[in-house]
């Protein structure tokens, strides 16, 4: 996977505004955080992994491992039931989003965190991790510090990831279809690979499509600065490192330990200047946990590919950068679009008005595409990361989820 091409390097006024955003939050949050250290004891949550944090609250937690068709090693995690039953209900599947993991469904209290609710509510919850993030960087063959580990983008983890673990839940619960939640990225790859896999379709039960993802043409997030250099993988490796984009590390936790928790404000706005903005509906005692938890990886090449889709306004595959790299992976001059109208199967969309990455425009072209809408709201206040941290999550998203699953049960 290589790309050379030259393009304008010009940004426009808002992104030029964001730009300036980051230059002047990082160096408060950096500062700020050599200056307190010790004052208050760690929420022992920020350090937890995805098990730990599913075990602390009473939940059992079972660790599964995939391997994928192109060797990638996906760590999943099970919550097989809730903490007052031992009996498994319907199968359900939550898939993360961009930079994130299995955590992203976990880090709300118990009452607030879709994962727990669905668990007690009798569904037998299935968590995954996309390839690269910090639970699935095991391979067959290659290690994280060699170039080719990080040679893919959600285009892999439509072709090889959603398929294997879709495979691989059904053969352990013995079922032959589930439901399917997918938070961002999460639809992405979701709609990429059923709009090109019919038989897959027909192993997904319901599609709950929070904060979908397909074209991003809209993107507001600074996530657009990336796109004057679609065509300079080079410069994006140079400035973002050897082929990985922010991994968590020890750098997130000392920032979530000191600043989130002296002033969570500070850390929720830089989450928010990815995502838009929406104080009102954050649990600020959460912050340190929500940002120590947030960032888990991807490959630079991954972040160029959304960013060739904002740069083009379309819904495709990897661009390779020229005419002759495309026909030898496409067998086409140009990448290949990918065609929501082929998903079949009923989906629910919940969208929000101030999501600066899934843009409501971007979401109405998806959703008129989409011929089997079962549910179309859209969230009046809420960002892109209200679907997953929000404190009315429940109220005004997950209850539908639970309606919807129970109704279609009941069809059944």
């Amino acid at each position: 996977m290589y790309v050379t091409m030259a393009v304008s390097t010009s940004l426009p006024a808002t992104a030029c505004v964001q730009l300036l955003g980051i230059f002047i939050l990082l160096p408060v949050i950096v500062g700020h955080r050599l200056f307190h250290w010790d004052e208050k004891p760690w929420d022992p949550e920020e350090n937890m992994t995805a098990g730990e944090l599913i075990t602390s609250k009473g939940y059992p937690c079972e660790e599964h491992y995939v391997t994928t068709d192109d060797g990638f090693i996906l760590n999943l995690q099970r919550i097989p039931h809730g903490r007052h039953q031992d009996t498994t209900g319907p199968v359900i599947l939550l898939q993360h989003g961009l930079l994130g993991s299995s955590t992203n469904f976990l880090t709300n209290l118990a009452n607030e965190s879709l994962a727990y609710i669905l668990a007690d509510h009798g569904l037998d919850v299935w968590l995954s991790n996309s390839r690269g993030n910090t639970y699935s960087r095991n391979h067959t063959h290659l290690k994280p510090w060699q170039r080719e580990f990080w040679e893919w983008t959600w285009d892999e983890m439509a072709r090889y990831d959603l398929p294997a673990v879709l495979d691989h839940i059904l053969k352990i619960t013995g079922q032959s279809q589930l439901y399917y939640v997918g938070h961002s990225q999460g639809t992405t790859i979701a709609f990429a690979e059923m709009s090109q896999n019919l038989q897959m379709q027909k192993k997904i039960k319901l599609f709950f499509a929070l904060a979908p993802v397909g074209r991003v043409g809209h993107v507001i997030s600074p996530l657009r600065l990336l796109a004057p250099f679609v065509h300079k993988l080079e410069v994006l490796l140079g400035l973002f490192g050897d082929y990985e984009f922010l991994p968590n590390n020890k750098f997130f936790l000392e920032l979530a330990n000191g600043t989130c928790r002296e002033d969570p404000v500070i850390c929720q706005s830089a989450l928010f200047l990815m995502a838009g903005f929406d104080f009102k509906n954050t649990n600020m005692s959460r912050v340190p946990v929500y940002f120590a938890q947030s960032f888990c990886g991807t490959s630079t090449f991954n972040m160029l590919h959304f960013a060739q889709e904002i740069h083009s306004g379309k819904f495709q595959k990897f661009d390779y950068g020229n005419p002759a790299a495309n026909v030898k992976h496409y067998n086409q001059r140009t990448p290949p679009e990918y065609y929501p109208g082929n998903v079949s199967l009923p989906v629910a969309i919940f969208s929000a008005d101030r999501d600066w990455l899934a843009d409501p425009k971007d979401v109405d072209w998806l959703t008129q595409l989409l011929p089997n809408v079962v549910l179309n709201k859209q969230l009046k206040g809420w960002n892109h990361l209200d679907f997953v941290t929000g404190m009315n999550a429940p109220k005004l998203c997950y209850t539908d989820i639970l309606r919807l699953i129970k109704q279609h049960e009941v069809m059944i």
